[in-house]
């Protein structure tokens, strides 16, 4: 494993995460049930604005639970972008519905609500809307054209905790919503995901689903065919600490973004912006290099300056598995061949900022 001077992510964990997760040890409470389950799960529907939520042990669960729940199965297709990480696709493909790829926007870099609308057919049955990066889709629009055609619209937040989309935070726009808190998230519980919902009944569905189909009314008893995907109270007592500096994790990231926009300004490489009625929360800060034959020169210098980096996600449409059927999707293949994730965790200075700017303009300078 390669050690870097500056790692691509690393979570801040300096606030009350030991001491919360040694209460749970004292406490015994380390599993399923405890104190900072319930906490963290309404901290975190406070913070979004959604009604309810359903902790989980990961963001992958969190998406097929949402699915599950809204009753999606074989003969349905779900719509997604394909300029998004497996998960979101895998989880689609779990419920034996059939992902049906959509371009992405060249500027904001997410799913082109027109390809969408082009995409719809009679076994339509979702859209999901994957926040790339930190930045909201056009929910609006997807919204507009899900209560149109009278199918779900799911969102993954994995990568948006803290993001908005006119003032309103990205979860609240459609029937359900999942969020992911793995190590390099915004905020972390180490292995961890949430189910949120405004709908009572999609709540109390996903939080059946999600405990072995466990019934209320009778011990032991199990009603239908359910899943293991509790989130323990260990995790949620790592969440519940980082949840109380999200706001701060978040203005960091977004100074952290305006950093590297200074840096890098003059040099032949484009950041991921912040478009219309949108709150970025630069999960990842990325830029788009002029030419592809560019990207993996440059990762490697950078590389040997000690810095990590990694590649945007590859269009899923072009992996093995979603292969089968040939599919061009232009807009995603063009930003996915060019682009770049940075250092991107809150903790990073301005002089590492300038570090990693200075080696970038050396690869220019000198290839």
């Amino acid at each position: 494993m390669t050690t870097y001077k500056i790692p691509v992510y690393q979570p801040d964990l300096s606030g009350n995460e030991k001491r919360y997760v040694l209460e749970c040890l004292d406490s015994t409470w380390i599993s399923a049930k405890g104190r900072f389950i319930a906490e963290f799960e309404n901290g975190c529907a406070s913070v979004v604005g959604a009604k309810y939520a359903v902790g989980v042990c990961n963001g992958t669960v969190a998406l097929h639970l949402a699915l599950v729940t809204l009753g999606i199965g074989p003969g349905d297709e779900v719509i997604v972008p394909t300029l998004t990480y497996i998960a979101a696709v895998n989880a689609i493909a779990y419920t034996g519905a059939t992902p049906v790829f959509v371009d992405s926007l060249p500027d904001t870099w997410q799913m082109d609500p027109a390809d969408v609308q082009r995409k719809l057919t009679p076994r339509t049955k979702g859209i999901m809307a994957v926040h790339l990066y930190g930045h909201p889709c056009a929910m609006e629009a997807l919204a507009a054209l899900a209560h149109q055609h009278d199918v779900f619209l799911i969102e993954d937040c994995a990568e948006a905790f803290g993001t908005r989309y006119q003032g309103n935070h990205v979860g609240t726009f459609g029937d359900i919503a999942c969020f992911s808190f793995f190590g390099n998230k915004t905020i972390t519980t180490g292995e961890g995901g949430m189910v949120m919902t405004d709908d009572k009944t999609l709540f109390e569905r996903a939080r059946h689903f999600k405990g072995q189909g466990l019934a209320d009314h009778r011990e032991y008893w199990h009603d239908v065919i359910g899943y293991n995907y509790r989130m323990t109270n260990i995790c949620a007592a790592i969440g519940l600490a980082q949840l109380e500096r999200a706001a701060e994790f978040i203005t960091k990231k977004r100074q952290l973004a305006q950093s590297y926009r200074e840096e890098l300004a003059g040099l032949p490489v484009a950041i991921h912006g912040e478009f219309g009625a949108a709150t970025h929360s630069y999960w990842m800060i990325s830029i788009l290099v002029e030419s592809a034959a560019d990207r993996d020169p440059l990762r490697q210098r950078l590389r040997e300056c000690g810095i990590e980096t990694r590649p945007l996600f590859y269009p899923v449409h072009t992996m093995p598995m979603y292969a089968a059927r040939y599919q061009r999707h232009p807009v995603a293949e063009n930003l996915a061949w060019r682009g770049i994730n940075l250092p991107s965790w809150p903790g990073l200075s301005r002089s590492q900022v300038a570090e990693i700017a200075a080696s970038v303009s050396n690869y220019y300078q000198t290839k």
